[in-house]
């Protein structure tokens, strides 16, 4: 299993510098796979803004902050899935569409406005599509791939429970209905 400190060169306030342009750059228009390396440091950055974010707010995002520190490990897990070979093409399908809304500034709760708590309904439509993979899915195989601290299926089952609570009830019903 990888570790969740970086794999590259890179030191950690050169991935902070990076712009919301290099960071959009990870998914490129040809819709081929994201490197590596551009998988890394956006997980890097998006650790760290979490990261800063909960040491600035510590009190008022203590209640989110649990659910932060999962986002950049299921952001990689959603990639890493993505080059399984015994993950189903329809599945593939989902988890770049995840992959996607992580990486792309449109979305139902922008972080650039919000700061990393419009991270959550990043995690939440994350988690929806981890969960619909596992009906024909082995466990096994997003275990493999999964570098967090908990148990995963722990995990989306805590993020599942918490979801109507972590993000606004009309958001969590277009997220709904968006994995129908």
């Amino acid at each position: 299993m990888e570790s969740k400190q970086s794999e590259t060169s890179m030191r950690s306030d050169e991935v902070v510098a990076m712009s919301d342009e290099e960071l959009n750059e990870t998914m490129n228009d040809s819709g081929k796979e994201m490197p590596p390396e551009r998988a890394q440091r956006f997980y890097d950055r998006l650790r760290d803004r979490i990261h800063s974010y909960l040491e600035r707010h510590g009190r008022v995002a203590e209640k989110t902050g649990d659910y932060l520190l999962l986002v950049p490990d299921i952001f990689m897990l959603l990639w890493r899935l993505t080059t399984e070979p015994l993950v189903s093409g329809k599945n593939k399908v989902l988890l770049l569409s995840g992959v996607a809304y992580f990486v792309f500034p449109f979305d139902l709760v922008p972080e650039a406005i919000v700061g990393p708590i419009g991270y959550l309904d990043d995690l939440v439509f994350a988690v929806y599509i981890l969960n619909k993979m596992l009906l024909d899915t082995d466990a096994a195989i997003l275990r493999e791939h999964w570098s967090g601290d908990h148990d995963l299926l722990e995990s989306i089952q805590k993020v599942l429970n918490a979801a109507d609570n972590l993000v606004a009830g009309n958001l969590m019903a277009r997220l709904k209905k968006m994995m129908k």
